[in-house]
């Protein structure tokens, strides 16, 4: 590889950063194996890194990748509040985002500083999503918060351990503030084993190289992370480019929520700045700065043509604003515990500018990020609380479909298993699966839709807390493709359900027999759809992702009686939606109410500020639709 010019021995570099890596990694599998609870060791809702003995990172695992950026400011506050004050066997506990770096207080940094010869070398990280940590509604992400005071148990940063003896006060304070405290104690448990087991291979490493040149090995790897970014940065054209895109909105009557980004190029270095962003909101989706930087440097290692290694020094040559009091920066008390939608929807903030660099490498949008639910009641004697991260539509990229099924890329988060939902908790989860006429048509179509339908078996009923999104402002299409489709809360799905809001101000509460469907949006589209292989549609007919009705009105795609496409009806088909766009008709409209339709919910309309935009219309690259 190529290196800033330091003498380390580029071989060493290397080993010791692959090294680090897999000790990260191997963390991450211990947390994994050892967790208690669902959200953490099926959801895998958690990360594990590494920081020299400054607290700056130098290896993330492969877990949370929207974890990347939140390391840097929770190592600031443990330094500055503990300096030398630092001994083996010490370890390190804390979730306050306005006093200890966090992100929301579910998220529990457990912090082992690495010792070796007496002296510091490292630091050990964990971040894991602790299931239940108090506050007004169980899960502890009540979006109806309206200061942090209401959202649980604020850790700063102290001491959980101190030189290997246990801190039990703080032990049993945890113990009396989550309403599953055996599955707190045991996350949390799993946290020390990872750091302890970091200890020791850390410890190896450190002895194989010698303090000294293992110290000058991270120093190296710091210059060599910040001399590929500016390298990668350099690449791009210089420039200026912005894009918005809008939250939904709270509750019954939602207003939109702006995230706007700007993106400055000159030579080797970025600026991304979020003015013009909303002000704080009286929710809990507001959301501290560090899950916004971490979208920025996933962004910016996802367009790289080169690896950047996860080394806090790329971090240098990319300047990141976020204005104080704004949605992605708040104030105290600002409720954060729901912030996570903003951390997502800033994902497809700055794919949106990107696409205006970097088009080839961009896909549309998809559905907009991780719903989260989360369901609370007694079973059995005991209080249970499921929280789930429900996602896995993604837009299209330039020359493919959008993938269904997998995880947004901005986590690696899995879905829970159906079967341990139904052992663990007193629900049955009756459909889980794709939305068929669903997601947004192009040359290369998004991803459809996923639903996810639970039946409440509690005796005594349930309470739920949903944060969802993208039902008014849908994932945007690139290239003329069409937005994707939006979600939808349904209670008691039939003649007689009810449509719940986005994100409901209050908890939303379900007797026994009652059933609450999640329908997720679907990925957006890439291209003109009129202009799709008219064999991929047939396909997809065949695969039951689209109906033969929905072929023909929205690709212009007719069957022959064997499946397969009638060249010459298409083309002629394909004329007359071609000519119907003129007269305010064709695939927008048809796409959105067939969908609808199937769903037995209101009809749609695009708003004007966001027509649908043709590749032959010389419009704007990027499109969003609105539903009205």
């Amino acid at each position: 590889m190529t290196r800033p010019g330091r003498n380390a021995d580029p071989i060493a570099l290397e080993v010791v950063r692959n090294a680090l890596s897999s000790i990260a990694d191997e963390m991450a599998l211990v947390v994994l194996r050892t967790a208690y609870s669902s959200i953490v060791r099926d959801s895998m809702d958690y990360s594990t890194g590494l920081c020299d003995r400054h607290g700056a990172g130098v290896a993330h695992g492969l877990t949370m990748a929207l974890h990347l950026g939140s390391f840097p400011d929770a190592m600031a506050a443990l330094v500055a509040e503990y300096g030398d004050d630092t001994k083996p066997g010490d370890i390190f506990v804390f979730n306050d985002p306005y006093s200890a770096g966090g992100m929301h207080l579910p998220d529990v940094y457990i912090v082992k500083p690495l010792f070796y010869g007496g002296e510091l070398e490292g630091y050990a990280a964990t971040l894991v999503h602790q299931i239940d940590m108090g506050g007004i509604a169980p899960g502890s992400t009540a979006v109806y918060a309206t200061e942090i005071f209401q959202e649980g148990l604020r850790i700063p940063v102290l001491k959980m351990y101190e030189e290997g003896r246990p801190n039990e006060t703080f032990f049993r304070l945890m113990h009396q503030n989550s309403r599953v405290p055996d599955k707190l104690a045991g996350d949390m448990r799993a946290q020390v084993a990872a750091c302890n087991t970091a200890e020791r291979a850390y410890g190896r490493l450190v002895e194989k190289h010698g303090s000294e040149a293992f110290r000058a090995i991270l120093a190296d790897l710091h210059d060599y992370a910040e001399a590929v970014t500016r390298q990668e940065i350099s690449a791009l054209p210089d420039g200026q480019w912005s894009f918005t895109d809008y939250l939904d909105g709270l509750g019954d009557d939602p207003a939109p929520i702006p995230l706007k980004v700007t993106v400055t190029i000159e030579g080797d270095r970025m600026v991304v700045d979020w003015a013009g962003t909303s002000p704080e909101v009286p929710g809990a989706i507001n959301c501290p700065s560090p899950f916004v930087k971490s979208a920025v440097q996933l962004i910016v290692k996802c367009i790289a043509g080169e690896e950047i290694p996860n080394f806090e020094g790329f971090a240098r040559a990319i300047d990141i604003r976020l204005p104080k009091g704004t949605i992605v920066n708040p104030r105290p008390p600002a409720a954060c515990a729901a912030r996570a939608i903003v951390g997502w929807r800033a994902l497809d903030v700055l794919l949106g500018v990107f696409a205006q660099i970097v088009p080839d490498k961009i896909p549309a949008a998809g559905e907009g990020g991780v719903t989260f639910p989360a369901i609370s009641g007694m079973h059995r004697g005991r209080q249970f609380v499921l929280s789930e991260t429900l996602a896995g539509s993604w837009g299209a990229m330039p020359d493919r479909d959008g993938a269904f099924g997998i995880p947004n890329p901005g986590g690696n988060l899995t879905n829970q298993p159906v079967e341990m939902i139904e052992a663990l908790h007193p629900l049955e989860v009756e459909r889980y699966g794709m939305v068929e006429n669903s997601g947004g048509p192009g040359r290369f179509r998004g991803a459809p839709a996923y639903r996810r339908q639970y039946r409440v078996r509690a005796p005594g009923g349930v309470r739920m807390v949903m944060r969802s999104d993208r039902r008014q402002f849908l994932p945007y299409g690139l290239d003329g493709g069409c937005p994707g489709t939006p979600s939808w809360n349904i209670v008691n799905p039939g003649p007689d359900q009810q449509t719940v809001p986005v994100m409901p101000m209050e908890a939303i509460h379900l007797a026994e027999g009652e059933v609450f469907c999640h329908i997720g949006a679907g990925g957006a589209g890439q291209g003109d759809p009129l202009e799709r292989d008219p064999a991929l549609v047939a396909a997809d007919v065949a695969e039951e992702r689209i109906t033969a009705d929905y072929a023909a009105a929205v690709y212009g795609v007719v069957l022959d009686g064997a499946g397969a496409a009638d060249l010459q009806a298409t083309a002629q088909a394909r004329a007359v939606l071609r000519d119907a766009r003129g007269n305010g008709g064709g695939t927008a409209p048809a796409y959105l109410q067939m969908f609808q339709d199937s769903l037995g919910l209101p009809g749609f309309r695009l708003a004007g500020e966001r027509r649908m935009v043709y590749a032959d219309d010389g419009g704007d690259r990027i499109d969003a639709g609105k539903t009205a």
